[in-house]
């Protein structure tokens, strides 16, 4: 189900009939039924997914609210999706579509100039020739991502549990708050771009995977100790050639991981956290399970930084991670 504002106008109409496939025709109530619900379970999932509150005599929901509410409610029913993961998985899906829609938007904007939400036929005209591109790839990488991660599930010694050992890395942009008080909007953009672009690049090729990135910081995992010392060392490096960005504070932490809904939780990710924010410069901190993994690795070098002060957990070492050349 997708968002409507809360004041429609014919322009913004036609805008939205364009995207969404079809023009509004239900009330959340007339929805609900269509699709077989109760009304509290329609607006539940509804604000779930990030949308902001409809008034009940508003129409604004079409044919594809239906179907989408009637596909979500059937996977509960045939047990797909635990009744109890239902809020929760609409509301991880919202987070990532919404994110992607921004984006998208965003390509709009730059196509069209002036002329974007202002000719309105023109915009609507672009958006009904790219939309169908823009949704053949999202499937296609939806689809290989899927494939990926079956693949890693199925290697995993017990796939049915959602805890692993991994090594979590927190990469962090030094001095990103003056950054953003001197760079102009353009120059921030840039800055911002080409630090994802070379993170995820360095990530993926050496086997690692990106969970996400936030401003400044991108959290990265990886299956083994060698895998995430060489995205660490590589970032560091690759950030060094790059006159236009700033050095990075890296932190690793290697231990038990919950991952879920795409994201990673517990105690492994706070460390890395921590170790980040008290790293130095174009530096890499470590924390003592990693370096064990990594002590009688030929291709890296451990010194120790002896034990850390940082808030929430006492007693915790690191130590600064180099190449042993």
């Amino acid at each position: 189900m997708s968002e409507p504002r809360d004041k429609p106008t014919a322009r913004g109409n036609q805008i939205e009939s364009t995207i969404l496939g079809g023009a509004a025709r239900y009330t959340k109530d007339q929805v609900a039924a269509a699709a077989g619900v109760p009304v509290r379970r329609a607006e539940q999932l509804w604000q779930a997914m990030g949308f902001a509150h409809v008034d009940d005599e508003a129409v604004v929901f079409t044919d594809a609210d239906v179907a989408a509410l009637r596909s979500l409610v059937e996977l509960v029913s045939a047990e797909v999706i635990p009744p109890e993961l239902e809020s929760a998985v609409a509301r991880s899906l919202a987070q990532t579509m919404s994110r992607l829609a921004e984006w998208q938007v965003g390509i709009f904007k730059s196509l069209l100039g002036d002329k974007f939400a202002v000719d309105v036929e023109t915009t609507a005209q672009v958006a009904s020739v790219i939309l169908p591109v823009m949704e053949q790839m999202q499937d296609y990488v939806w689809r290989r991502h899927l494939a990926a991660s079956a693949s890693r599930e199925l290697a995993e010694r017990d796939p049915g549990t959602d805890v692993r050992v991994q090594v979590i890395g927190f990469a962090d942009l030094v001095g990103y708050t003056r950054l953003i008080r001197d760079f102009t909007e353009l120059e921030l953009t840039r800055l911002i771009d080409g630090f994802e672009s070379l993170a995820s690049g360095v990530v993926a090729e050496n086997h690692g995977r990106v969970i996400k990135t936030v401003g400044d910081e991108v959290l990265f995992v990886a299956d083994t100790a060698a895998e995430a010392a060489e995205i660490a060392l590589s970032l560091n490096e690759e950030i060094a050639k790059d006159d236009l960005l700033p050095p990075l504070r890296i932190g690793l932490a290697q231990g038990s991981v919950l991952a879920r809904f795409g994201d990673v939780y517990g105690s492994t990710v706070n460390i890395a956290s921590r170790l980040t924010s008290v790293a130095r410069p174009a530096s890499v901190l470590v924390d003592r399970e990693l370096a064990a993994s990594l002590r009688d690795h030929p291709d890296y070098r451990l010194i120790s930084v002896g034990p850390t002060k940082v808030q929430g957990f006492r007693g915790l070492r690191a130590w600064a991670l180099r190449r042993a050349d």
